[in-house]
């Protein structure tokens, strides 16, 4: 019973033997590892960025370039509008004031004497209620005919008075010669037009 127990002992032993190295070469073939290459890490290109933001600066200049010629083509024309407005406002009152000269009672009255039209001096009124003519009808002529034109201002006699000259008498023109010293200046005493002067 030993004996075959030894020999199955060994039999045992030998297998596990063999069998180790297999398990060991699984487990190391389980276990090797394999080495990964480093990859560097991926960078956005730039390239697109920069053409992106070249493309929104030349679009903001191009657009701002046309805001301001846009808004002075509207300035101008603005401008060209008022100076238009005023030009048809001063012609407009030119014209109406032509046209109150011409609306001018006088004048028509005037234009009607040149055409040969006597206003009457006592007109007559026809009532239409029963057709009586009030008033005294006289036939109008150019003798009894009322003035149009005003007459001529004439101007004041008060306003252009005839110069009123007065003579002085001969004694208060000037210094007596005779109370006069050599040196030319009066005496002390004496009076001239424009007043005394005593010597000091």
């Amino acid at each position: 019973m030993s004996s075959m127990t030894n020999g199955d002992l060994g039999s045992l032993v030998s297998q596990a033997r063999s069998r180790v190295p297999r398990i060991a070469e699984a487990a190391v073939e389980r276990a090797r590892l394999s080495v990964v290459p480093r990859m560097a890490p991926r960078r956005p290109g730039r390239v697109p960025f920069v053409a992106l933001v070249s493309v929104l600066l030349v679009a903001g200049v191009a657009g701002l370039l046309w805001f301001n010629t846009s808004m002075q083509q509207v300035s101008f024309t603005a401008t060209a509008l008022e100076n238009r407005a005023e030009a048809l406002q001063a012609q407009r009152q030119g014209l109406q004031m032509d046209v109150d000269a011409l609306r001018n009672p006088q004048r028509v009255a005037s234009a009607a004497k040149h055409m040969g039209m006597v206003p009457p001096a006592n007109p007559a009124f026809i009532r239409l209620a029963d057709g009586k003519v009030l008033g005294d009808p006289v036939p109008a002529s150019v003798d009894n005919s009322i003035r149009i034109d005003p007459l001529p201002t004439r101007r004041p006699k008060n306003l252009t008075p005839k110069p009123v000259i007065e003579k002085l008498p001969a004694a208060s023109v000037g210094v007596d010669h005779k109370k006069t010293t050599h040196g030319g200046a009066a005496q002390p005493g004496t009076t001239s037009a424009a007043g005394t002067k005593k010597n000091r």
